[in-house]
């Protein structure tokens, strides 16, 4: 057959740029990465196997093979195989998204050898350690293989054969040796079984080199806790979530009874860079006795807990169960609602047992799992259970729980503010009351809590109250009295006239240092909601707010004063627009027309030099 010479896809050639340089220290994942991959296709050619027995196959394994003379070495699988379009677009062209992203990370940080296998390219690794690379493959099933190699210049060539057998090989031709790489002999069979013992001992088929099997193939999900060490559960962990940081808590559940299954979770201890890309890989992995059905299943958690890694080894499903049936079979559901419920339940354990181990989990995941708040009920008290906020009682986050206790006598709502930072809540005019009175407010700066906090309602029969909604209900010795009413009667009917933007035009006495700021009605969208809206597309009606204006502020008593005296007077209405535009600087809000604001501000300044 005659050979074809085709060139990487763009990203690829880049990847492979920075390989054959060496990024990275650790060159050991490459050896890591091959393994994995075949295991991979011996999952799907054992469970091809159940589907068709005439792709089955007995003694399915991973041979190694080193010449220390030749400075080969090969990793040989009797797995799926490839057919030679699988080939071109599995290995010629990197098809995940993302991709930019993970280019421009592995240039940052050399030392990131997780970033591999997360992006799904560990073929590629191989280049670190080889001069040239040979592949040769043939489909379960199919008739004739294909020869594919390349020496990571940015070609490879591919060719169709005739005596390739099922399964894959590849065939790493190991760059001479030198003093540098002395440990790092590849090609040395002592090496070779400290890789396969540190990195791929869990491997579910035997992985031999010889006559010897280098693995001990036990399915740490099956075995007690107690058997299991540390290390064992963190090389398991690396395994399922090409995570390579260690994972923040282990959990380990089995359930008996009319429907059987064993799950072991993982928490990470840091959140993966595509946690909010729609389209990346989130979910568990799915065994039905001890055979591999499915990866990512994302029906076996919610949405709010898809950074969680594992496997589910499930007793009674059928081994031909597809992902449409996942997501209506009962069994699932039920396995799906005792995961979450289990997952939850560790966070608050870590929440009361182990703070500093909580504290990052919120830090890292908190956003994603206040999403479980935009569904059903059913995880809502677990989920505000274990929640934290930023509050004004101090630095550190307060759990609901902790807020209650802390609410003086009279106090019959658990108040919060919603912004983009904790420092513009802080700053913002509406606390001012809250802070006299020594009343704790929650500060919510994750864009999930604009809409969660809306429908919740209340945390253990006490309801949630926006302190930049509606007029607020704290007590005050200095409410505006009739005649002071009286007086501003005026003013603040030519100010509902003249300012267009706003609903209506009040006193109050949630100010005590600000001369005004805004607020919406108790039904009213809020600003920041508004622009939530605005940026999914959604057209809204034109959302006008109320200002309120603080009476004891020289400003608002000096605008009045001015008003009964030259009532018409241009210079007036400047001031009412120099005023509304302040109140809505000091909540992060923009300026209609910021070019008039500033000249006006500027021609004001300029008369009091």
């Amino acid at each position: 057959m005659s050979t074809e010479t085709l060139e990487f896809q763009a990203e690829a050639r880049q990847l492979l740029e920075l390989m054959v340089h060496s990024i990275y220290s650790n060159k050991d994942i490459f050896l890591r990465e091959l393994i994995s991959n075949a295991s991979d296709a011996l999952d799907k050619r054992r469970l091809a196997g159940l589907k068709d027995e005439k792709l089955g196959a007995d003694d399915l394994h991973i041979a190694m093979e080193a010449d220390k003379e030749a400075r080969t070495l090969t990793v040989r699988d009797n797995g799926i195989g490839m057919t030679r379009d699988e080939v071109v677009a599995l290995i010629g062209t990197i098809a995940r998204s993302g991709t930019a992203e993970m280019l421009r990370r592995l240039k940052e940080n050399k030392e990131s050898a997780e970033l591999i296998g997360q992006f799904g390219v560990g073929f590629y690794s191989v280049f670190m350690v080889a001069d040239r690379t040979t592949l040769l493959t043939r489909k379960a099933g199919e008739t004739t293989g294909v020869r594919w190699e390349s020496t990571g210049d940015g070609t490879y060539t591919i060719e169709t054969v005739e005596d390739a057998p099922e399964g894959t090989s590849v065939c790493v031709h190991l760059r001479p040796a030198d003093e540098e790489d002395a440990l790092y002999d590849y090609a040395d069979e002592g090496k070779i079984r400290e890789i396969v013992k540190r990195y791929s001992d869990f491997i579910s088929f035997p992985v031999r080199l010889g006559d010897e099997t280098l693995n001990s193939m036990k399915a740490l999900w099956a075995r007690p806790r107690s058997e299991v060490s540390e290390e064992e559960y963190q090389e398991f962990y690396r395994h399922v979530s090409h995570d390579w940081a260690d994972p923040l808590e282990v959990i380990q559940m089995r359930a008996e009874g009319t429907f059987e299954y064993e799950a072991l979770l993982f928490l990470p201890s840091r959140a993966p860079h595509d946690l909010y890309q729609r389209d990346a890989r989130h979910g568990l992995q799915l065994y039905v006795k001890r055979v591999f059905i499915l990866d990512d299943s994302r029906e076996l958690l919610p949405d709010h807990l898809r950074f969680v890694k594992g496997v589910v080894d499930a007793a009674d499903l059928s081994l031909n169960i597809s992902r449409e049936i996942l997501q209506q079979d009962r069994h699932i559901q039920l396995i799906r609602r005792r995961l979450a419920k289990k997952v939850l339940a560790s966070v608050k354990d870590l929440m009361n047992k182990e703070a500093d181990k909580y504290r990052t989990f919120w830090r890292e995941f908190g956003p994603v799992v206040k999403e479980g708040l935009l569904d059903g009920a059913e995880d809502h008290k677990a989920i505000l259970d274990i929640a934290s906020f930023a509050s004004t009682a101090g630095d550190e986050p307060t759990t609901l729980a902790d807020y209650l206790t802390r609410m003086p006598e009279g106090q019959d709502k658990i108040y919060f503010m919603t912004g983009d930072s904790r420092a513009q809540i802080a700053n913002s005019p509406h606390m001012e009351a809250f802070r006299a009175k020594g009343y704790e407010v929650l500060l919510l700066t994750d864009r999930v809590d604009e809409i969660w906090v809306e429908g919740v309602g209340g945390y253990a029969g006490t309801e949630f109250q926006s302190i930049t909604r509606g007029a607020h209900d704290l007590p005050s010795d200095e409410e505006p009295s009739a005649e002071q009413a009286d007086a501003y009667a005026a003013v603040l009917t030519w100010l509902n006239e003249s300012l267009d933007d706003v609903k209506d035009v009040r006193l109050t006495t949630r100010l005590t240092s600000s001369p005004a700021c805004l607020v919406s009605d108790t039904d009213g969208l809020t600003p920041a909601l508004e622009k939530m809206y605005k940026a999914m597309g959604q057209e809204l009606p034109p959302v006008k707010r109320i200002l309120e204006l603080n009476p004891r502020h020289p400003l608002v008593s000096g605008l009045q004063t001015a008003y009964d005296q030259r009532a018409g007077d241009p210079a007036l209405t400047e001031t009412a627009e120099l005023l509304y535009g302040t109140a809505l600087l000091a909540e992060g809000g923009e300026l209609t027309d910021p070019a008039r604001f500033a000249s006006l501000l500027a021609d004001r300044l300029s008369k009091t030099l």
